[in-house]
């Protein structure tokens, strides 16, 4: 998200002010998202809705683990999941936070294959 150099706020945002609260909030979405794979999670139920095996296969941990992780994402509003018979399908409902997993995910690209920023 672009920022204002002069008021160091962000230039596309809600009209309501930052507190406390907000960054509380925030502070805990981070701690959910530091562990590699509740975000590999995310970041792969940000390019589509999966479900448990799909997400299994592409973050490479073990079943059970995934469903853990899954619950504690579900729990905190992060992800939302739906049935479809005895599947369980996973989706998140928020762009905030799809563009926030892909935006950090590309940063760690930058950082780890050494490619210049760019905005």
């Amino acid at each position: 998200m672009p920022v204002n150099d002069e008021q160091a706020t962000p230039t596309r945002s809600h009209t309501h002010p930052s507190g406390a609260a907000q960054f509380s909030t925030a502070a805990h979405v981070f701690a959910l998202l530091s562990d590699p794979t509740r975000l590999h999670l995310v970041w792969s139920l940000a390019r589509g809705e999966a479900d448990v095996n799909t997400l299994t296969e592409a973050s490479g941990a073990a079943r059970p683990a995934v469903s853990q992780h899954l619950a504690k994402l579900r729990l905190a509003g992060l992800v939302q999941v739906r049935k479809e018979g005895r599947r369980s399908v996973y989706s998140l409902h928020d762009g905030h936070l799809r563009r926030l997993v892909i935006e950090a995910v590309n940063h760690a690209d930058h950082m780890v294959t050494g490619a210049p920023p760019h905005d």
